[in-house]
């Protein structure tokens, strides 16, 4: 399978004006997957489908689908405020909300240790990624979290997890959370690029 996050190595430029239209795929975009057959882009339809192929789906789909929603919808907000130009005016409202968000994840994440008891599912990756941005932007909200911080813990331990936050092509030490050019584009520049 080939996943692709970026186009390092080709230039922007050569991806917009060539690979991007060349690779088959229905609605040419970033991130994209090519497993055999199947040509993906949209994260999370491609977190879904290897959630499918890989029997990483929650067993409980209702309890599922809103899981992936809240978390989702978190990060619609997040690029919302980090993009409006008015990053500081809007960056206190955000946090009161993930101080409401971080208290009822407690309550849904329960006993765990995973969303869903013992099982690893996709959403479990969609939700460390999500609080690993929100620490970026608010590392103090965090404070007192414990359920939480050792929920991101444990998804970090995973086998593969682990070895790949402590790796070089962890994206986290090269890449931003939102483009440069926006007003908050998180790790690893947080200061606004001209």
């Amino acid at each position: 399978a080939v996943v692709s996050t970026q186009s390092t190595g080709e230039g922007a430029g050569k991806w917009f004006s060539e690979t991007k239209m060349s690779l088959g795929l229905d609605f040419p975009n970033l991130p994209y997957l090519i497993d055999g057959d199947v040509k993906l882009t949209e994260s999370i339809a491609i977190i879904r489908y290897l959630g499918r192929k890989y029997d990483m789906m929650p067993e409980d789909v209702v309890r599922g689908d809103l899981a992936e929603q809240l978390v989702n919808g978190m990060r619609t907000y997040i690029t919302k405020i980090a993009y409006s130009g008015e990053f500081e005016k809007a960056k206190p409202w955000f946090i009161n909300t993930l101080g409401v968000r971080l208290k009822e994840f407690t309550a849904f994440l329960g006993e765990g240790p995973f969303l869903f008891g013992e099982k690893v599912t996709y959403i479990d990756f969609m939700a460390f990624e999500f609080w690993e941005q929100c620490r970026a932007l608010s590392p103090e909200s965090f404070d007192g979290m414990d359920v939480v911080n050792e929920y991101q813990e444990r998804v970090a331990s995973l086998p593969g997890i682990k070895e790949w936050m402590d790796s070089e092509d962890c994206t986290r030490r090269t890449y931003s959370i939102n483009a440069p050019h926006c007003s908050w584009p998180g790790f690893p520049n947080t200061e606004k690029t001209e």
